[in-house]
C-alpha cells in the first residue's frame, strides 16, 4: 500500500480510493534528512530552519540539535523539487553561519553541511531521487563553491557507498588528502575544500533510523566495545551501523546507532542487544531516543517491547507528521472523541502518579535521560521491598486504565495510546525488577511469601493473564 494511502487507512478514511480533496502536490513525496555541524548554537539552527522554511510545496517536519555531537538534524518533506530547493537554500545558509575551523563535537563531520540524503517515500523511485541528488550536488557547487561527494545509491564509486569511507578523516584530514590523492577527491568540484564549510556528502537512500541508546557509565570505551559487537561491519547485526560516544554533558556515554533495514533488524532487536552487551560488562541500558521522524511500522513492529524512548509522542512518526501537513484529520468513530491533544495531559498525570508513589517509597528520581529511581534511606529490605511493590502496583494500575480506554478508542490513535502506556509498563517493571533483587536478603518468610505473590498478580496485570491459584 502506497504512503498516501496508509496515511489515509490509519486516519479512519478507508482505502477504497484516494480522498477527494487530498492536495494534488502529495502525490509524489520524498523526505531529506539534513545534518548541519552545529547544535550548540540554536540561533544559527533557527536561521538554517528559517531558510528551508520558504519553499511552497516542502515543509520542515522535524528538527533537533545536540550539544555533545555539536549537530543538528532538520528533516523536509515533500514534493521532489520542493525538497530539493529548500535543502539547497539551508546547505547555502550553513557556511554562512558555521565554520569548521573553530568547530568540535563527538560525531564525524566533513562539512557545515554534512549530509544531504534524499529518500523517496511515494509513487518515486529510488533513481528519481538519485536523479535529485546528482542535481543538488551540482547546484551546490555552481552556486556555493561546496565540493560534493555522491554515497549511498547516488555514489559514482563502490568505495563511497558507505559514508564512513567518505568521512575517514573528518574534515581536517580530508581537506589534505582531497589535494594529494585523487582516490580522495570530491565528485563535483575541486579538490581544495571550502576553506570554512568543508564539503558536503549528498545522497539517495532508504529511510534510516537514528536510535541513540545511554548507558549508565562514563567509560566510553564500554560503549565503543558494544559498538563494535553490534555493527554490521563487525560481523553483528545486519542493516546495523553503530559508534560509541562519551556524552560528557549528561555523565554517561552513548551507542549511536543507524539502521537501515529496520524490517530485517527491527528496533528491538539492536535494543536488546545493546542491553545485553551493557549487562556483560556491568552496565546498564537507563534510557533511548530517536533522532528525526520514525515509520509507523517500525514501532508497530516493536510494539511489544519496552524501549525505554525518551520523550517520544506521536509526531515523531513519519506518518502523522506527513498527515498534519497534508491538512488530512482524524477520523474517530462517535463514541471514541480522543486526540493526540488529549493524551498528552494522561501522560503528565501518569508521571506525576508514578513519581508521588515512588517519592512515598523513599525513592528518588535519577537524572535524565529516562526514569528510572534509586534508593536513597535504608529502612531494611523488607521496607525496601514493600515500597518497590507499592510503587510497581500503582504503575500497574494505571497501565490497566490505560488499556481499558485503548479497546474503546478509534484504530486511527492506536500508536498515541502505545506511546502513552509505555512510561506505565517501563515504571513498573523497573520496581518489580527492584523487589525481586531484594526477595533473597529478606528473613521473614511470610513477607517474602506475601510479596512473591503480588509480584505474580501485578505481572499478571501487565500481561493480560488471569492470575491462577494452586489447587
Amino acid at each position: 500500500m502506497s504512503l498516501i494511502m496508509d496515511i489515509l487507512s490509519v486516519h479512519g478514511y478507508g482505502i477504497a480510493g484516494p480522498r477527494t480533496n487530498l492536495p494534488r502536490h502529495m502525490n509524489r513525496l520524498i523526505e531529506c534528512v539534513l545534518n548541519f555541524s552545529e547544535g550548540r548554537d540554536l540561533a544559527k539552527v533557527d536561521a538554517i530552519v528559517r531558510a528551508m522554511s520558504g519553499v511552497a510545496g516542502a515543509w520542515v517536519l522535524d528538527r533537533s540539535s545536540d550539544a555533545d555531537h555539536n549537530r543538528s538534524v532538520v528533516t523536509l518533506g515533500g514534493n521532489p523539487e520542493a525538497v530539493a530547493e529548500a535543502a539547497l537554500r539551508g546547505a547555502g545558509k550553513a557556511p554562512e553561519l558555521i565554520d569548521l575551523t573553530r568547530h568540535t563535537g563527538v560525531h564525524p563531520r566533513i562539512g557545515a553541511t554534512d549530509v544531504i540524503p534524499f529518500v523517496p517515500l511515494n509513487n518515486i523511485s529510488m533513481q528519481e531521487c538519485v536523479a535529485i541528488a546528482r542535481h543538488v550536488g551540482q547546484e551546490l557547487w555552481d552556486r556555493y563553491r561546496i565540493p560534493v561527494y555522491f554515497y549511498e545509491a547516488a555514489a559514482t564509486r563502490p568505495e563511497r557507498v558507505n559514508l564512513e569511507n567518505i568521512r575517514a578523516g573528518q574534515f581536517e584530514g580530508l581537506r589534505e588528502d582531497a589535494l594529494c590523492n585523487p582516490d580522495r577527491s570530491p565528485d563535483i568540484g575541486e579538490p581544495r575544500l571550502h576553506a570554512t564549510a568543508g564539503a558536503t556528502a549528498v545522497g539517495a537512500r532508504k529511510v534510516l533510523i537514528a536510535h541513540n541508546i545511554y548507558l549508565n557509565t562514563g567509560d566510553v570505551r564500554v560503549a565503543k566495545e558494544i559498538a563494535h559487537e553490534i555493527r554490521s561491519s563487525s560481523g553483528g547485526l545486519p542493516k546495523v551501523k553503530a559508534m560509541g560516544v562519551e556524552m560528557k554533558t549528561l555523565g554517561l556515554v552513548q551507542v549511536s546507532i543507524n539502521l537501515t533495514d529496520y524490517e530485517e533488524t527491527p528496533l528491538h532487536v539492536v535494543f536488546e542487544a545493546v542491553k545485553q552487551e551493557a549487562e556483560q560488562r556491568g552496565c546498564a541500558v537507563v534510557g533511548s531516543e530517536i533522532i528525526g521522524l520514525v515509520p509507523r511500522k517500525a514501532i508497530e513492529i516493536s510494539s511489544a517491547y519496552d524501549l525505554q524512548l525518551e520523550n517520544f509522542s506521536p509526531e515523531r512518526v513519519l506518518e502523522n507528521r506527513l498527515a498534519a501537513v497534508a491538512g488530512i484529520q482524524p477520523g474517530l468513530s462517535a463514541h471514541a472523541r480522543v486526540s493526540s491533544a488529549t493524551l498528552q495531559p494522561m501522560i503528565n498525570t501518569l508521571r506525576e502518579a508514578v513519581l508521588e508513589f515512588s517519592v512515598s517509597a523513599f525513592i528518588a528520581p535519577r537524572p535524565s535521560p529516562g526514569t528510572q529511581f534509586a534508593i536513597v534511606h535504608d529502612h531494611g529490605p523488607e521496607r525496601e521491598a514493600e515500597a518497590h511493590l507499592d510503587t510497581a502496583n500503582a504503575a500497574a494500575e494505571i497501565y490497566e486504565r490505560l488499556v481499558q480506554l485503548e479497546t474503546l478508542s478509534a484504530p486511527s490513535i492506536l500508536i498515541d495510546w502505545h506511546i502513552v502506556k509505555q512510561p506505565a509498563l517501563t515504571a513498573a517493571r523497573a520496581a518489580l525488577e527492584k523487589a525481586e533483587a531484594i526477595l533473597p536478603s529478606l528473613r521473614d518468610t511470610v513477607t517474602a511469601a506475601r510479596i512473591k505473590a503480588g509480584m505474580t498478580e501485578i505481572e499478571a496485570k501487565l500481561s493480560g493473564k488471569p492470575v491462577t491459584s494452586e489447587r
